[in-house]
């Protein structure tokens, strides 16, 4: 059993195809499909149910799958901590991040490491929590900057900073001018969040809840963008977190002062992972930045 047989399974059982798969490993697919075929020789079970142009796992390759990614890891993993002894912070850096997070915390902080460590090459994929969790376990990503507490016993967690939630109104709104508010005042008030599956989304009804209070939600959608600009055209009130905050003439934004408005946003790392160099000065880096952005 070879490792590129191995990376080359775990690849197509990813992609959902030979000929996705062969160009993520830059790889002739004729090749790819032959490696496959010897490893299924040798453990003597059939790992994939050719479908057309798509594949699907078996029962054995689902059973393989988990396996496979675990030695991956791992040779990875001894590999990086072979060359740890380097005194330059360089290598890659696999990060996650949540979409109510990436496009305010991360550019700054990724362009002040990047400066300090030309050698590290950081990559960035943003997706909602549940999803960079399970890439988390399956060792696509190395970190994951997300809110916290995370679910499940099997992550690592730092904190980085709490930020405050504000009351996002309509300019003319008759508490708009206020520099603090309560929920309970929003009671009556027609509500614009994000859709399920995004974190904060989660953020905002906990807050609710603790308040009392549950919201009338006439618009959802997947950013706060979206949902500000209908806010500015008098569609009803949201709540943001500090960080999103933007002036605009059409909105005010207030701060919320309940005692459990806030959300606490941390880097999570898969318990037991090795966690490089270079993995670990960017995630000391994000420890020292993080509390400029809010205050």
């Amino acid at each position: 059993m070879e490792v590129h047989q191995l990376r080359y399974f775990c690849a197509v059982a990813e992609a959902g195809s030979f000929t996705r798969a062969a160009e993520r490993e830059k790889v002739a697919q004729p090749s790819l499909s032959q490696q496959i075929m010897k490893l299924e020789e040798e453990l003597g079970v059939r790992l994939f149910d050719r479908l057309g142009r798509t594949v699907r796992l078996t029962d054995p390759g689902q059973t393989f799958l988990p396996r496979a990614r675990t030695i991956l890891r791992e040779m990875k993993a001894a590999k990086e901590e072979v060359v740890e002894r380097e005194t330059t912070v360089c290598g890659s850096v696999s990060m996650g991040v949540i979409p109510t997070i990436a496009p305010y915390f991360l550019p700054s902080r990724i362009a002040l490491f990047s400066r300090k460590n030309p050698r590290a090459a950081l990559n960035v994929t943003e997706d909602i929590t549940v999803r960079l969790m399970d890439q988390l376990r399956a060792g696509i990503i190395d970190l994951a900057i997300v809110a916290l507490p995370t679910r499940g016993n099997d992550f690592d967690c730092i904190p980085l900073l709490t930020e405050r939630l504000f009351a996002v109104l309509p300019k003319h709104h008759a508490l708009a001018r206020k520099h603090t508010l309560m929920l309970k005042e929003l009671r009556e008030e027609p509500f614009l969040l994000l859709r399920d599956g995004h974190c904060f989304r989660e953020t905002a009804m906990e807050a609710c809840k603790q308040a009392r209070i549950l919201p009338q939600i006439v618009f959802e959608s997947g950013q706060f963008s979206s949902i500000v600009a209908m806010v500015g055209a008098g569609l009803g009130i949201s709540i943001v977190p500090e960080m999103a905050l933007e002036r605009r003439a059409d909105c005010n934004y207030v701060l919320i002062g309940d005692q459990k408005a806030s959300r606490t946003i941390g880097v999570a790392t898969l318990k037991g992972h090795f966690l490089s160099r270079v993995q670990r000065a960017f995630v000391d880096h994000l420890r020292v930045h993080a509390p400029e952005h809010v205050g």
